[in-house]
């Protein structure tokens, strides 16, 4: 595939709903430029994994996941054999000759493909998003670099199987746990922050319909706010883009004139009890001051 330019980078993410900002754009370019996996780091809900599927939109690809966890080991990530229909070919060809029943039952047939080696296997190279990585464990860490550094597995019964097509690998982080400066070098890298007001409206006006311009941006800046305050959680986009579309569907033209719908919606983007408490209708009021 030809490497897109930058400008057509982010026509295809703004037609995918992503609207990316400069140095994202820079970073997808430098990716396919150079065949690098794409490290996103940054707070929850900030829109990290949405770039990888923007991304398979980009290239017109499959977008292949694997979400990590604690305790998430090779054979949840790469390959399992499935124990069941083997077990159930080894009792029908009870008898017959072992050998042939043993390579028969480590074939193809039975193999399934877990993220990791579907991706390497697919003809065209799909994105392959490795969610929250910093969620599972070093050890873990560790066999993904050499995945990424080889793009080939060995599985005993079959051999090493090499990559058909080198995926576009986007890992995200929510920096619970500190990477290895191996994967670190191994990886181009971009902090995802939250977007600044004209570009969250931007967000909120191609994703969400009838959002016009005016209230898009009066939203944003009173999220924009809000994130300002002592939150235990502090509220991602998708919590703005569920608020915007909760106003609009309430007939709410300006926050202004809607204080009180303002504060009960609210529930859109305050998710703990605390904090829904620290908002109080007095600290509502005093931030759709700087609103308008």
């Amino acid at each position: 595939m030809t490497a897109l330019t930058r400008p057509e980078i982010a026509t295809r993410l703004s037609a995918a709903g992503y609207i990316a900002d400069g140095e994202l754009v820079i970073a997808i370019q430098l990716m396919q430029m150079l065949g690098r996996p794409l490290l996103l780091e940054g707070e929850a809900g900030v829109g990290k994994t949405a770039v990888a599927a923007a991304l398979a939109a980009v290239h017109g690809t499959e977008l292949i996941r694997l979400q990590c966890y604690e305790g998430l080991d090779q054979s949840a990530a790469l390959y399992e054999w499935n124990y069941q229909r083997q077990l159930l070919a080894i009792e029908a060809g009870r008898g017959g000759d072992a050998g042939a029943l043993e390579d028969h039952v480590f074939s193809e047939k039975y193999l399934l493909e877990r993220p990791l080696l579907a991706a390497i296997r697919r003809p065209r190279p799909p994105v392959l998003l490795i969610d929250e990585v910093d969620r599972a464990d070093e050890e873990f860490e560790a066999f993904l670099l050499e995945v990424l550094s080889e793009f080939q597995v060995t599985i005993p019964e079959l051999g090493t199987i090499r990559a058909t097509s080198i995926p576009h690998v986007v890992l995200t982080s929510n920096g619970t746990r500190e990477l290895s400066d191996a994967l670190r070098r191994r990886c181009l890298y971009h902090y995802v922050d939250y977007p600044d007001v004209d570009r969250e409206a931007r967000i909120i006006m191609a994703s969400v319909e009838g959002a016009g311009a005016s209230l898009s941006v009066s939203i944003a800046r009173l999220v924009e706010s809000i994130r300002k305050e002592d939150l235990r959680k502090v509220p991602g986009i998708a919590e703005t883009l569920d608020w915007a579309a909760a106003l609009i569907g309430l007939g709410v033209e300006t926050l202004g004139d809607a204080p009180e719908t303002v504060q009960e919606t609210l529930i859109c983007l305050l998710k703990t009890h605390e904090d829904r408490a620290r908002i109080t209708p007095e600290v509502t009021n005093r931030l759709l001051g700087r609103v308008g």
